[in-house]
């Protein structure tokens, strides 16, 4: 009996022993995920919220000094996440050369699930096949440089507009917000070659833009829910996530109505949604999109393309007030490469080298995104002299790599001609220059971008000349940001157009 007790005994122990096992390697790998996770450099936080209260109001530029603190690879504990800081371009380098894969992910947040269709779009969607054919449908057919230069018509006809806006303001000696107008010409030229809509009519009343504005302040809102799941409840009762639905239910509704239209043909195929649905159609792409897949990426192309192109229009025009030196020069260049033609085409364009550097140099100092969109790492990685470990949120601080000393002489400082035997494109090649981002989560959109903001400031300033308002001094002038689904001017340009007829470039 003893020794039946004894073996039962043993037995029990030995099993325990067994299950036990796996359990303790577990504990030992986790321990051991920590260990490396926390060998990154990270400042102190505090419980429960962890570094949340260190981002202040303009995330990019505290992000900078904590890099400058702490060291160019950051770890941070938003919350809930772990979240990893790059603002060096050769870590940016090694990712591109060795882990570009690897850091192609993207966390999913709840505003993108609801409102881009359970993020099949191509900037929130996670990085797999479905991504790679949606994006190569958009660069090969949708943001091809040839449809971009079949956009043309569109630009001509709302620059037109803006123009005349400005020089009937001109002739009124009156000033204009010209913040106000660069955000309506380019949201409009987005719109209108995506679905042949407006984003918004004379009177700013148009359906679509009032969804799209709505849309675009719920994405970037705060939400309890992605930084502690825990308190995903409170997103619930404070009507946040019924927003989200409600928003989300109105722009279906909407984009059914236009896609019925565009089926019925009444578009033909002058914009995008055209373009999608006659290669669905003639059965031409290499995979079947959903009417909701259609949606996402249509509206992908809406929230990525109309505060972008707008800010950073606001940023060029406000480093040029600011340095009327490089105003001139680049008035010069314009007028001497247009002559007194009555309307700019982009021939014309093509050949203003010191407008390239000029747009460039305003990209540099004030890239849209300046964290760019957040990555998500899809494996565990070597970066440097650290263990990246897999799911882990990644900010690429894109703003302090631009103002990078070692990188950039006088960073702080309006310069366009250190572009000017530059190899930099807009597409960042040098990996020092990134305002459209790199890798294969790089802007698909870089040439529709670049040909509008050169064609509308290439307008701008050959029919104009500028001058503050109020006889305000151009070093006073205010270049504050505030910081939101991009970053721009907290305080709206308002100058003063003087409309140069005397040129005789007025038919």
């Amino acid at each position: 009996m003893e020794l039946s007790v004894a073996k039962l005994y043993n037995d029990s122990l030995f099993l325990s022993l067994i299950l036990l096992f796996p359990i303790i390697i577990w504990l030992k790998l986790q321990a051991n995920g920590k260990k490396n996770l926390i060998s990154l450099p990270s400042p102190p936080k505090l419980p429960l919220i962890g570094n949340i209260h260190q981002l202040g109001k303009l995330p990019h530029r505290s992000l900078r000094d904590l890099s400058t603190k702490h060291g160019s690879l950051l770890l941070l504990q938003l919350g809930h996440n772990p979240t990893l800081v790059v603002s060096s371009a050769d870590m940016v380098k090694e990712i591109v050369k060795n882990h570009d894969v690897a850091f192609s992910g993207r966390p999913r947040t709840t505003a993108a699930n609801i409102l881009l269709y359970g993020c099949t779009d191509v900037g929130f969607a996670p990085y797999g096949e479905y991504w790679r054919q949606a994006r190569k449908i958009c660069v090969t057919e949708l943001l091809s440089l040839q449809r971009v230069k079949s956009f043309q018509f569109i630009r001509d006809e709302e620059v037109e507009v803006t123009i005349d806006k400005i020089r009937r303001a001109s002739l009124n000696g009156e000033a204009v917000n010209l913040s106000e107008l660069l955000m309506s010409v380019s949201n409009n030229v987005v719109s209108r070659s995506a679905l042949s809509r407006k984003y918004e009519d004379e009177d700013g009343k148009s359906k679509f833009g009032l969804l799209a504005r709505r849309l675009l302040i719920l994405i970037m809102s705060f939400c309890f829910g992605d930084m502690f799941p825990y308190l995903n409840w409170i997103d619930v009762l404070r009507g946040f996530k019924s927003s989200l639905k409600q928003v989300h239910k109105e722009m279906d509704t909407y984009f059914d109505q236009i896609i019925e239209e565009h089926r019925e043909n009444k578009y033909g195929e002058k914009d995008i949604l055209s373009i999608i649905l006659k290669l669905q159609e003639d059965s031409l792409l290499d995979m079947e999109l959903t009417p909701d897949n259609i949606k996402a990426i249509i509206l992908d192309m809406l929230v990525g393309g109309t505060d972008t192109t707008s800010t950073t229009l606001e940023w060029v025009m406000a480093e040029l007030m600011k340095n009327p030196d490089a105003m001139k020069k680049l008035q010069k260049e314009i007028r001497d490469v247009v002559g007194n033609k009555s309307k700019i085409d982009m021939n014309d364009v093509n050949r203003m080298d010191y407008l390239k550097c000029v747009i460039k140099e305003a990209l540099r100092l004030h890239p849209a995104a300046p964290l760019l969109v957040p990555r998500q790492t899809t494996s565990k990685v070597n970066l440097g002299d650290y263990e990246i470990p897999a799911n882990i949120t990644v900010f690429f601080n894109v703003w302090a790599i631009h103002r990078d000393p070692e990188l950039w002489e006088k960073p702080e400082e309006f310069i366009p001609e250190r572009f000017e035997n530059s190899r930099d494109d807009f597409g960042g090649r040098e990996l020092e220059f990134l305002p459209f981002g790199f890798g294969r989560r790089g802007c698909p959109g870089i040439a529709f971008a670049e040909a509008f903001i050169l064609y509308l400031v290439a307008n701008l300033l050959y029919w104009f000349d500028w001058k503050l308002a109020d006889g305000e001094n151009a070093e006073n002038l205010d270049m504050d940001e505030v910081y939101g689904l991009t970053v721009c001017k907290n305080v709206p340009l308002r100058i003063l157009p003087i409309f140069t007829k005397s040129d005789n470039r007025l038919s």
